[in-house]
């Protein structure tokens, strides 16, 4: 496994690039759907300075309907094993939910299994997981990408979603996942309201209470659109202020679209830090 990037962090922030094989993500959907147009995509941001790359086929933006299995497994397999081919040393992580995708895109080359269901949505993932000795990426979220933006509610969102995420670590521990392996995620976006995602941003540090990496994922996203009035293809300002303000306050990896332009302000952030 390409994992020995892993080894730095704490010393210092890591970029994941975000590689979305859809065509309906909510800021680039159909733009990398061809595997011709993935594959530019992907050395671009390797190019650019991505420590992982992080491959998805199914779009999780609110309201999303599932996405069948052979579609998801068309659209990232090819692209995961053509990537291993010509990047041996780089960090690929895929990003599903599904058990099936996550142990095929293992086999292709992929080192990270990034599942935005904590292990709730397969009840065979976490067995993927804890067989392979892969890391995994924890993330919280309120419902399903189908219905989280219905009426999110929490008592107090910082709280809320440390407790949730404390329960999937000691879930996954529970199946076999080893705790060196666990990253955590508090699903910007992902069921939250604009005052949730900003509270959460603002209370990073509390979350460090779990001692797991942290990962930030807030590029571009609408919460940030609600402070500036922007529309998605324009918010890399929004997202490198977020992505500065999460690294000062506790973010390990800070998962973007635009990998240049935010490597440059996580060095002078992991200067600052």
């Amino acid at each position: 496994m390409s994992t020995k990037i892993l080894e730095q962090l704490g010393t210092r922030t890591l970029l994941m690039g975000i590689l979305n094989c859809t065509p309906d993500s909510f800021s680039d959907g159909g733009a990398f759907l061809s595997h011709e147009a993935a594959l530019t995509q992907a050395r671009k941001l390797i190019d650019e300075g991505a420590d992982i790359l992080d491959i998805g086929g199914e779009s999780s933006r609110p309201g999303a309907d599932p996405t069948p299995l052979e579609d998801e497994r068309q659209r990232v397999i090819p692209v995961i094993k053509k990537t291993r081919k010509d990047f041996p040393d780089l960090c690929i992580s895929v990003d599903t939910y599904k058990s099936q995708i996550a142990q095929e895109a293992l086999d292709a080359g992929a080192d990270l299994i990034n599942d935005i269901s904590a292990l709730r949505f397969d009840d065979q993932m976490a067995y993927v997981v804890a067989e392979s000795k892969c890391p995994v990426i924890l993330m919280h979220m309120q419902g399903t990408p189908k219905t989280m933006m219905e009426n999110p509610h929490y008592d107090d969102v910082v709280a809320d979603v440390i407790q949730f995420l404390r329960a999937r670590i000691d879930f996954a521990k529970s199946n076999g996942i080893s705790s060196d392996k666990i990253i955590i995620d508090p699903g910007f976006g992902f069921g939250k309201r604009p005052q949730h995602n900003t509270a959460i941003l603002k209370r990073l540090l509390e979350f460090k209470v779990l001692k797991k990496p942290i990962l930030l994922g807030t590029s571009r996203k609408s919460f940030l659109g609600a402070i500036t009035k922007r529309p998605v293809q324009e918010r890399l300002e929004e997202t490198i202020a977020s992505a500065v303000a999460g690294v000062l306050n506790g973010a390990d990896i800070v998962r973007v679209h635009d990998v240049k332009a935010v490597k440059n302000a996580l060095l002078v952030a992991d200067a600052l830090r």
